[in-house]
């Protein structure tokens, strides 16, 4: 057969297609926390999780007793997976209240004499030993600094060391299980390279593995999404990171404040935020770092707090507590059909509703999506034995990262799991290819 094209010419250019190639990565930690709860470093302590999931359910069963009081106050319809939704709410509350938690030396502990914040890093340290002995901090955990800029960068990396050296010498040397430092306010790519020094040296010093302490970025101005030369700035944030950042927080509410939205206005669902999350959505595709929402900051606190309240105090109090509650429900959904999956909370009594979005999330698509799964395997099968290209792989891939979330949060038991015609271990794996070849 005659063909036109020298085999040099192609040599070269399949050369260029290689050099600019960028090859997609998996983040390899197979689990991503629904939520990240701030708390201010002078209110830590090494039991947090249990204190908050203990506060989250009494102020559940206070106002909302049982499911049907509990989604006619979210305002969502009672429907058939309802009660097992607010039964598995409070198992969670019992026995994992708290999936991510972030110790606060930013905006949730405020600007303070050196000294009182010196002593605070200290103190969060020891606190964090202790949990760590104790088993009692969450599956996720670490500190957010102060913002690596000219006002705060030497405050932030004092914190940051003092933190540090303070537990790895408590601890000799152990970190709590999947640590993060978090980085607010980042201005410029120079500023996550930094953090990325900051990081190695301290590995290096405590001879630690290299890459074992991680960091997300907070994306919360507008010079990363567009810099002074009109670029396009999140993937120089990307590309500083070194493969070190596990995910990505948009802060709703200094964005929108940064671009004069008044503060009656500035909601999770404004036409900005969902702007700069599907930006966000598009330039961490493939990255292997997660993606966070921002939080509600209609908290559901009552009013009046004495014991012997009248029954219009009592009215008033409900209708503050329902009216967040929606709110926050609201926006969390929102958040997961923009495929979002974690957020931020900012009070215990906002981790119940988290819960009861994210698992009836899951819970509505469990029917549908289970029998779509167990037909993708079962057409990749025959395809495979009669020779042919199975092009749905994507979708099936997508299906496996949903039910391995809904597994992963407490949303689905292993018995739903098996409705999918695999095991939880199979699906945990997240790998379609790895499921075919083993003959299912």
């Amino acid at each position: 057969m005659k063909t036109s094209l020298e085999k040099n010419f192609l040599r070269d250019l399949y050369k260029r297609i290689t050099s600019d190639e960028i090859t997609l990565t998996s983040n390899n930690i197979s689990r991503q926390p629904v939520h990240v709860v701030y708390g201010g470093a002078d209110k830590f302590k090494f039991d947090v999780s249990a204190k908050l999931g203990k506060f989250a359910l009494k102020t559940l069963t206070e106002y909302a007793g049982n499911y049907r009081a509990f989604f006619e106050a979210l305002g969502n319809p009672v429907s058939d997976i309802s009660e097992t939704v607010y039964e598995r709410i409070i198992e969670k509350l019992k026995r994992e209240p708290v999936e991510d938690y972030r110790v606060d030396f930013e905006d949730g502990f405020g600007t303070r004499p050196d000294e009182e914040e010196d002593k605070s890093a200290e103190f969060v340290a020891r606190e964090t030993a202790k949990g760590i002995f104790e088993n009692s901090l969450p599956p996720f955990f670490g500190i957010r600094i102060k913002p690596l800029t000219n006002e705060f960068k030497e405050r932030a990396v004092r914190t940051l060391d003092i933190y540090l050296t303070t537990l790895l010498s408590e601890t000799s040397g152990k970190l709590p299980y999947n640590f993060l430092v978090t980085l607010p306010k980042i201005t410029s790519a120079g500023q996550i390279a930094v953090l990325v020094e900051l990081l190695k040296k301290f590995e290096e010093i405590n001879s630690l593995p290299k890459g074992s302490i991680k960091f997300e970025m907070m994306i919360e101005t507008p010079q990363v999404i567009f810099n002074e030369k009109g670029e396009y700035g999140l993937h120089a944030l990307i590309s500083a990171s070194e493969g070190r950042c596990f995910a990505a927080h948009f802060g709703a509410y200094d964005f929108t404040s940064s671009l004069d939205i008044s503060a009656k206005n500035q909601t999770l669902d404004h036409s900005i935020c969902n702007f700069v999350r599907s930006v966000m959505k598009i330039a961490f595709a493939g990255t292997g770092m997660f993606l966070s929402d921002g939080a509600t900051n209609i908290l559901p606190v009552p009013k009046f707090r004495n014991e012997n309240l009248t029954d219009e105090e009592k009215k008033i109090n409900r209708e503050l507590i329902f009216k967040a509650w929606r709110t926050s429900f609201k926006d969390i959904n929102h958040s997961l059909n923009s495929g979002i999956y974690q957020g931020w909370d900012l009070h215990p009594a906002q981790i119940p509703v988290r819960y009861a979005a994210v698992y009836s999330f899951f819970l509505d698509e469990l029917r549908s999506a289970s029998e779509r799964l167990r037909n993708f395997i079962y057409k990749a099968a025959q395809v495979s034995l009669s020779g042919n290209v199975f092009d749905d792989a994507a979708s099936a891939q997508a299906l496996l990262n949903f039910f391995a979330r809904g597994l992963n949060c407490g949303a689905f038991t292993d018995a739903e799991i098996k409705q999918t015609g695999l095991t939880s271990e199979e699906i945990k794996t997240k790998s379609f290819v790895k499921i075919l070849e083993s003959g299912k």
